[in-house]
């Protein structure tokens, strides 16, 4: 295993490890608050600095951003899942507009979503991915993100 993968095992086994056992994330939904206190994780999109919270547990995913009322301008969640598949979103219960970027493991963006709030519309990724990046709606847009564009970050050292 390359260094490389390593760090990539570690990185996924520590955010594991935080995320186990996380009681406010099950109790968010039940009473409409937003979880804000997950892990952290800094990636780059270029010159464009994201701090990520991390849902890397089943309810942190399924909770994600809802009952949000307003996400700061360079921050998002990132969506960890266990293995790459075809990954589908929507936005029930999530009041601000969002952007998903759906990212293979090298951190290639697959595709981009933008949705709408309190909509059960379904978006999905065109090709199985193991990440999705939710950040602010147009944040990607006005900095000419798009599909192809490689994210950097402990999620993609590895490839």
């Amino acid at each position: 295993m390359s260094i490389h993968a390593h760090l990539r095992v570690v990185f996924i086994a520590a955010l594991t490890g935080l995320t186990i056992g996380f009681q406010p994330a099950a109790h968010a939904q039940n009473d409409g608050q937003p979880q804000l206190t997950l892990p952290r994780v800094t990636l780059s999109a270029g010159m464009h600095r994201i701090d990520a919270q991390v849902a890397a547990t089943p309810v942190q995913r399924q909770i994600g951003l809802m009952h949000r009322r307003e996400m700061p301008l360079h921050e998002g969640m990132l969506f960890v899942f266990e293995q790459p598949a075809t990954q589908c979103f929507w936005m029930r219960n999530t009041l601000i507009p969002l952007t998903a970027a759906f990212v293979a493991d090298d951190g290639r963006i697959v595709n981009l979503a933008d949705m709408q709030p309190l909509s059960e519309a379904s978006h999905c990724s065109t090709e199985p991915v193991r990440y999705v990046l939710e950040m602010n709606q147009g944040w990607f847009a006005k900095r000419r993100i798009g599909a192809g564009f490689r994210l950097a970050g402990p999620p993609f050292a590895a490839r």
